[in-house]
């Protein structure tokens, strides 16, 4: 079974990277990153559509026609549809969120953009992760890649990751600290 993981996480980051190398080559980098998160949106989003990428029995003739219909409906690029259909065709489908996962990492990593996780126990406003991002931009000296989630088993406070360097601050890991203190006395 290992082998298998393996094989997937291998030829997921060689797809992927062959669309960055078509997307970079055709001048298209930034319209097929949009489309593939916008693709990405629809699987987290969409149950039926995730189980139906996920579904080993499905025709790839009815699965290169629902493709087809998404692609059309969004106006998608023909590059896009393309490579879609390829995977398709080879079978590999059921690996496109980790395919596209990957390319929009590689996107990000070309730009020289740090990736950020931030959970907060309430609710940001777009002004104030907009202005936790410009504080990282400055004190990390690269441009950051926020991934905002709104987590209230926090409590209060906030956790912020950048690479492997993390701040929690949240009440949530100061009463676990306090509770670690009174178990060790």
């Amino acid at each position: 079974m290992s082998k298998n993981t393996g094989f997937s996480i291998t030829s997921s980051e060689r797809y992927s990277l062959a669309l960055f190398e078509l997307s970079e080559e055709n001048k298209l980098l930034s319209q097929i990153e949009d489309q593939s998160l916008s693709m990405l949106n629809l699987i987290n989003q969409s149950d039926d559509f995730c189980n139906l990428i996920k579904d080993p029995t499905v025709n790839q003739k009815d699965l290169s026609k629902v493709i087809n219909k998404i692609v059309e409906n969004n106006n998608f690029n023909a590059l896009f549809k393309n490579f879609l259909n390829f995977l398709i065709q080879k079978r590999r489908f059921f690996f496109i969120e980790r395919i596209l996962r990957s390319f929009i990492d590689t996107c990000s990593r070309k730009r020289g953009e740090l990736k950020a996780e931030l959970k907060s126990a309430k609710k940001l406003s777009s002004d104030e992760i907009t202005k936790i991002t410009e504080v990282l931009t400055k004190n990390f000296s690269s441009k950051i890649k926020l991934n905002y989630k709104h987590d209230e088993s926090l409590i209060g406070g906030l956790v912020v990751q950048v690479g492997s360097t993390m701040v929690d601050t949240s009440i949530k890991n100061k009463l676990q600290q306090i509770e670690n203190r009174m178990i060790e006395a």
